[in-house]
């Protein structure tokens, strides 16, 4: 192989987008189209087809949203991701169609939801167009003058109030008056006029065409409601949990009435701004309409005029497309119930990208995605990877020419950096805790630069702290009481340990040994300058003491296992962290190996809203209404950090080697009786589950075949663990059986520890 293939192999390896699609089609419009805010554009292609493909993939990009028909089929339920993969570029889908085409006549319809404003989850182009290119052996099918065009003109926007500026989305309004009847419909046939030439694809303003890197939305067919009741001209729908629905309703009325829907999140858990409603002004007869805008709750509401006679109301779901393939269990029910109201929270603020809230936001910052992504390892099937690389590539690929990173990303109207949440991203948290789920090294590979990049913008003064940056917005938490100086610092220290382990992972030798100088120094200072016996303190911090510092300490490694028993009593009276960070505070005390304490304090945090029979999700705060905050959100996936650290540390299952090339199951049941869980790991399914009493511990695992699993037994009391029947370890001796080897890590002094290859395996302990 000569240098020049070589060369071209090894660009392939590292940028497999390297040989890019050649676009054959144009973006196209209506010449009459304004690109207004909530614009809505029909599309129809007519065409003929003699040989029927094996494949047809379709290339579609759109601002910002699309519906997809082939011959009177809906083949996509909102295809189009949100602007963008960059701050100038735009996603496209790839659909095969191939399934819905014939012999024969066919056609192609495409509605498009054009949002023409910027938000915290979306970067307009400006302008509204589609490009569809669908390029087959037998025949092209190219968006050009050959396509139909018009303005949908029954989408209209409703009145004031609007969304909040966060929300890209507008209020739709749909006047069935103008309903433009099945013009997506094969035995329709309408008279627009040829579509326009809007120009070339990769031109601009949409630039650059990167490929949608989730799937396609999973979406369902229209349910019935738990539940419906009427309150006065209020129609109340009852959904089985908090998701993301459209909701359908079939009317008999007379021209010209209004109806109204939205969500319970609307009208009453709507954290003291404006969300997203809908509404409807009917026809004369029977009619049925689904509003295409996604919305979010408990409750669907239809507010009905008098005139108006309800046939019938349901939803379609819709959501990412994944598996909720992860489980817990144990003998505790508040546990369950955090785990299952966790996973509900997770889901819910999954779509185009991470969210912090479905319904005020929308928006990826960058501390949620942190937790959320955390969640996902646990909760649900490797498909959900996706969203966290896509997240980690927009982290990396918007940040600005002068190194900073910011968040929320992709967005329009917002560029401040967050330092706290910049560093959980860039460090252990984020994109090491990635790699180490996945083993993907391309991205590794690919953000790499920038985060580093990042790193190197933060210098040490002459103690070897930190130089607190200037600009950006410096928040910490929520919550009362913010060392926020000290937590930059540790949040700062994390990223040093997970940027460290990624220049391990690359071979970056130079870089390994400047991280290992900067957390050597670091660590040295915090424990000098800010450690006064009893808990860490900024020289100049006059509050209560910081709990949250305290955590990021442990699990950061800044504190040493000599000030364990002081952390302890700091957590067990100082309860200023919000939930967003109670999470490292139950993650930190477990790793302590103080497991009772650690469950007490959380389940008596969260107590109050796991408990609340109304809401399947957890609040953004402590608790709503009198006792909470009015900005609030009641799906706030940071909240459900606790759902990792069950599946991680109580029944103590975790990669110990990228992509789960080696595990590690070493529960720590404190005082719980059973618990079990499963994980969906790239590498399959794991599982461990327990049962103990006074008598010692039971324990099954499962582990993919041939990987090695390091297994871990409680070590109080215990005389004599057995695996499959067979003695291997007696009063503080390992005996040689097939299959096993003992393990030693001096880290884990509080287990006894066993080096088995992947398969089903039965432990026992015998006090």
């Amino acid at each position: 192989m000569n240098r020049v293939l070589i060369l071209l192999f090894v660009c392939f390896l590292v940028n497999p987008v390297a040989f890019a699609y050649e676009w054959k089609a144009y973006w196209i419009g209506t010449d009459v189209c304004q690109s207004e805010p909530n614009t809505w554009l029909n599309f129809r292609k007519d065409f003929d087809l003699d040989t029927m493909p094996d494949k047809a993939i379709a290339h579609i990009a759109v601002d910002s949203k699309y519906w997809l028909w082939v011959n009177d089929q809906l083949v996509v339920f909102e295809g189009g991701l949100k602007r963008g993969p960059t701050p100038q570029d735009t996603y496209y889908d790839e659909v095969d169609i191939a399934p819905y085409l014939k012999n024969g006549k066919n056609v192609i319809s495409v509605l498009v939801w054009y949002f023409g404003k910027q938000g915290f989850s979306h970067n307009s182009s400006g302008k509204a167009g589609l490009l569809f290119d669908c390029q087959m052996s037998e025949s092209d099918i190219l968006s050009d003058t050959s396509w139909k065009c018009a303005l949908n003109t029954a989408y209209q926007t409703c009145s004031l109030p609007k969304p909040n500026y966060r929300l890209s989305e507008s209020d739709i309004l749909y006047d069935a008056r103008y309903d433009m009847g099945g013009w997506y419909k094969t035995n329709v046939y309408v008279d627009y006029p040829s579509a326009s030439i809007l120009g070339k694809a990769g031109g601009s303003p949409w630039n650059k065409l990167v490929k949608r890197p989730i799937p396609l939305f999973k979406y369902s067919e229209l349910k019935n409601y738990e539940d419906v009741y009427r309150n006065g001209d209020s129609l109340i729908c009852v959904l089985p949990y908090n998701a993301q629905v459209t909701p359908y309703f079939k009317i008999k009325a007379p021209e010209g009435e209004r109806l109204i829907m939205a969500t319970d999140n609307y009208f009453s858990y709507n954290g003291d701004t404006e969300n997203i409603r809908a509404e409807y002004v009917t026809k004369s007869g029977v009619q049925e309409y689904e509003s295409l805008g996604w919305m979010n709750g408990h409750r669907i509401y239809y507010i009905v005029p008098k005139s108006v006679e309800v046939l019938d109301v349901k939803y379609r779901e819709s959501g990412y497309n994944c598996e909720f393939a992860g489980h817990f269990a144990s003998s505790d029910s508040l546990l369950n119930k955090l785990w299952q109201k966790s996973l509900r929270t997770l889901y819910v603020t999954m779509r185009d990208s991470y969210m912090d809230c479905p319904e005020r936001e929308r928006a990826q910052w960058a501390g949620d995605a942190v937790i959320e992504s955390g969640e996902s390892y646990y909760a649900l099937c490797p498909r959900s990877h996706a969203l966290t690389k896509k997240w980690l590539w927009e982290l990396a690929d918007w940040q600005k020419y002068d190194g900073t990173i910011f968040a929320p990303v992709p967005s329009g109207n917002w560029g401040l950096e967050l330092p706290g949440q910049i560093l959980a991203s860039v460090g252990f948290y984020g994109a090491w805790n990635y790699y180490l789920h996945t083993g993907d090294r391309e991205t590794l590979h690919h953000i790499y630069p920038a985060f580093k990049h990042y790193l190197d913008l933060w210098t040490e003064n002459e103690n070897g702290m930190l130089n607190l940056r200037n600009g950006g917005w410096l928040w910490g938490d929520w919550g009362t009481h913010c060392d926020i100086y000290l937590l930059i610092n540790a949040w700062y220290y994390l990223a040093l340990k997970g940027m460290r382990l990624s220049a391990i992972a690359l071979n970056y030798k130079n870089d390994v040994d400047s991280f290992e100088q900067r957390m050597k120094s670091l660590k040295s200072a915090f424990n000098t300058v800010c450690w006064n016996g009893y808990s860490y303190r900024s020289p100049n911090y006059q509050g209560e003491t910081d709990d949250r510092v305290q955590a990021l300490a442990v699990v950061s490694g800044l504190a040493d296992t000599d000030k364990y028993d002081k952390l302890l009593e700091v957590f067990k009276k100082e309860f200023h962290a919000s939930p967003y960070m109670e999470k490292y505070v139950f993650e930190a005390m477990m790793q302590m190996g103080y497991e009772d304490e650690a469950f007490e304090r959380h389940k008596k945090r969260m107590k109050s809203m796991v408990e609340n029979s109304y809401f399947s999700t957890l609040f953004e705060h402590w608790n709503i209404g009198i006792d909470g905050y009015k900005s609030g959100s009641v799906n706030h996936a940071w909240t459900g950090g606790g759902l990792t650290v069950l599946s991680e540390y109580l029944c103590g299952i975790a990669p110990l080697a990228p992509g789960y090339e080696k595990v590690s199951i070493i529960p720590q049941p404190g005082s719980i009786d059973k618990a079990s869980a499963e994980v969906s790991s790239v590498k399959g399914m794991i599982s461990s589950s327990f049962i103990q009493d006074n008598k010692g511990l039971n324990m099954e695992i499962q582990t993919p075949c041939g990987i090695p699993t390091v297994v871990g037994i409680p070590r109080e009391g215990v005389s004599e663990i057995w695996m499959n029947d067979c003695l291997v370890w007696k009063r503080g001796k390992y005996r040689h059986a097939d299959g096993i080897e003992q393990y030693h890590d001096d880290n884990l002094k509080y287990h006894i520890l066993f080096l088995v290859k992947g398969g089903h395996f039965n432990f026992k302990s015998i006090k």
